[in-house]
């Protein structure tokens, strides 16, 4: 069987408890078919780049599959037909990730340099610039 990394967007509309059901209804549809679902993530409502069908919003999740290529097919035919679906994308890897993906993990924003610390370059006197 292969392994798959799969993320889909439901809309805003829907509430946590009805992605959770989501999630139940695929993963049925993988188990039916022979395949096997790892890890589930959550990843929340997050802001959209682009208006994707008058939402602007989105609720992300992640699901680490591992099923042979007619249960995904499937599982993303029913993605089609489901109308709280936004946008789907699976990707065949090699092995999955051990821990919790990239964005889940907790980014320590200090590190950056901010704007007024940047000393790489001298800067020019008030009066000369223009």
């Amino acid at each position: 069987m292969a392994i798959y990394e799969h993320v889909f967007l439901a809309r805003q509309d829907v509430s946590s408890q009805q992605v959770e059901a989501l999630v139940e209804q695929f993963k049925g549809i993988l188990e039916s078919n022979g395949g096997a679902v790892g890890r589930v993530e959550n990843w929340g409502l997050k802001s959209l780049s682009y208006r994707m069908n008058k939402n602007r919003k989105a609720h992300y999740t992640l699901m680490d599959i591992d099923a042979p290529a007619d249960a995904v097919q499937e599982m993303e035919r029913q993605m089609r037909i489901n109308e709280d679906v936004l946008r789907y994308m699976t990707i065949r890897v090699d092995e999955h990730e051990e821990g919790p993906s990239v964005m889940m993990q907790k980014r320590d924003r200090d590190d950056r340099p901010r704007r007024g610390d940047r000393d790489d370059r001298p800067r020019r006197p008030r009066e000369d610039r223009k």
